[in-house]
């Protein structure tokens, strides 16, 4: 059906022919003039209706396909800019926000963009409830109040009204994740599907949810072709996009998962980009005249959590003595290299309010020295839970050998994701190893979970990280729920700079680096760009 919605007849059918070629064949020579083809692993992608999806590849799919209210300013992070909104204000009181539209904006099918649409667009993923619309719904959102709480007063004029006076800067942090995406609502009625109420979801439609799991109805510069699952994604330049034009017909994200694959794709010009490079395959493209690199911080932090349910490593000297017990320059020098870079502080770079700090180096003598004071100077036996495959894996027996020298024995539990997830949320590990990204891109998506536990029993219902690790921290809860509230960006900054210093003392938190992601690329595409966010990597303006 999207080949069909989307070609032009002939010049189309010839289109899908090449592209059908350049899918199937193991060799296609060197990609299309007018194509961006990028090796990708695409195989997390589940569905492609913006009120669902919530993995990585599809966060870019929807970035380059569909537009927001407010989207993130790139030439500074800590702020949004207007997307389909010319212009905002906030009431006296906090709660009510009020957006003008741009005017004599379409979709992709030539419909109008009207604040029904932005209205729509917010009823839909609140009422299907499904996993990014807690980012709408700790607004004060819900299916019950969505209709009052989100509406259009007029065709240009959306009006959003939350529950409490937050910090402007969160709020508008919110609206510009991917579930805030504004659907063509009168194309998404023609599909929706009928649905028999009952307790755990009493509407009585699907608000096309089945079919916008591969249909499309954006107004993005590009607009989704074809999405065939762990095969490829097809999108094609949208020409009612109402800001500058794509400079490319179409991009293709062809799923390739291995690192090698991808470099010597990309080395025989099968592909224009690689997407999942290792240091070993980074070292190889360095070395060839006719690619380069592009790179960019990315939202994600790695960590080691001690678990304070352990006695040991409940004792404040020895969560200290871990965080000079990590090498973190040989690691960024061999299992990081290219990928990763130090980075202690749990807000990643590019956040508002984050430090840039890294306030520890692998030091034995000094940890050895905290360890005495805490009654342990033979050091003790511990154990960590690691996902299996890299950079953990690699992470976590640089680890094992460092403890070591401090007397600290560390056992290795390896398992997939599922194991080792399912024992780190029952609070069931020593130490675990792993890695948290940003829900969206605001300051209070990092530190909800690292600096906020408001109930530390074994049956609380909100499990933010320090939770998992049985930190109890009212003090620090108070000052994470205050910075909500902070209208002031300056103090509000001031605020999350003053919680990270206090995570670095006395946390169970060994946070080791932030991710970098880096992309090898054929050196005649210009304007290819990496994001600080995954529905930040933009592909409109590249060109060949």
């Amino acid at each position: 059906m999207m080949l069909e919605r989307f070609a032009l007849r002939s010049r189309g059918l010839l289109a899908g022919v090449a592209m059908s070629a350049l899918l199937a064949a193991p060799a296609f020579a060197v990609s299309p003039p007018d194509t961006l083809v990028e090796g990708f692993a695409i195989d997390d992608i589940i569905t492609m209706d913006p009120g669902e999806a919530f993995e990585l590849s599809t966060a870019e799919v929807t970035g380059n396909t569909y537009d927001l209210l407010v989207r993130l300013d790139l030439s500074d992070t800590s702020k949004v800019k207007g997307d389909l909104a010319e212009s905002w204000t906030v009431s006296d009181d906090g709660l009510t926000y009020t957006f003008k539209l741009k005017p004599g904006m379409k979709f992709a099918s030539g419909n109008p963009i009207t604040a029904a649409d932005v209205a729509y667009s917010f009823e839909r993923a609140v009422k299907l409830d499904k996993s990014p619309a807690f980012i709408i719904e700790q607004l004060g959102i819900s299916g019950d109040n969505v209709a009052e709480k989100a509406k259009a007063v007029d065709d240009t004029t959306f009006q959003f009204v939350v529950d409490k006076a937050y910090a402007p800067s969160f709020v508008l942090n919110c609206l510009s994740a991917t579930v805030a995406s504004v659907v063509d609502s009168k194309l998404v009625k023609e599909h929706v599907a009928a649905v028999k109420p009952s307790a755990d979801y009493k509407w009585d439609n699907d608000f096309g949810n089945a079919w916008l799991k591969t249909g499309y109805a954006g107004s993005g510069p590009y607009k989704l072709r074809e999405w065939r699952a762990n095969q490829a994604v097809v999108l094609e330049r949208n020409d009612n996009y109402n800001g500058e034009k794509a400079k490319l017909a179409r991009v293709i994200y062809r799923n390739m998962k291995e690192s090698s694959a991808q470099r010597l794709a990309l080395e025989a010009g099968d592909i224009d980009v690689a997407r999942n490079l290792e240091p070993n395959d980074l070292d190889a493209i360095a070395k060839n005249a006719d690619l380069t690199t592009a790179s960019a911080p990315k939202g994600t932090v790695y960590y080691i959590s001690l678990n304070q349910k352990n006695p040991n490593l409940a004792k404040p000297e020895v969560r200290q003595a871990f965080k000079y017990l990590v090498d973190y320059d040989a690691m960024a020098s061999t299992i990081l290299k290219g990928i990763g870079e130090i980075h202690q502080s749990f807000l990643p770079k590019g956040d508002l309010g984050a430090v840039d700090e890294n306030p520890f180096k692998f030091d034995v003598a000094k940890a050895k020295e905290l360890l005495a004071k805490a009654g342990l100077p033979d050091g003790f036996k511990v154990t960590m839970d690691v996902r299996t495959g890299q950079p953990t894996t690699g992470m976590a027996e640089s680890i094992q050998q460092t403890l070591g020298q401090a007397g600290i024995k560390l056992e290795i539990i390896p398992g997939d994701g599922k194991q080792t997830l399912t024992k780190y949320r029952a609070r069931n590990h020593d130490i675990y190893i792993g890695n948290w990204g940003q829900d969206y891109f605001d300051p209070n998506s990092n530190a909800q979970t690292f600096a906020s536990n408001p109930d530390n029993s074994d049956a609380a219902k909100i499990k933010t990280l320090a939770w998992r690790n049985a930190w109890d921290i009212p003090d620090l809860t108070k000052e994470t729920e205050a910075a909500l509230l902070e209208k002031d960006s300056a103090k509000r900054a001031d605020m999350y700079k003053d919680l990270q210093q206090k995570i670095l003392d006395t946390s169970p938190f060994v946070i080791i680096h932030q991710q970098l992601e880096v992309a090898g690329l054929r050196k005649n595409l210009k304007d290819f760009k990496l994001g600080p966010s995954f529905d930040t990597n933009f592909v409109w303006t590249v060109s060949k």
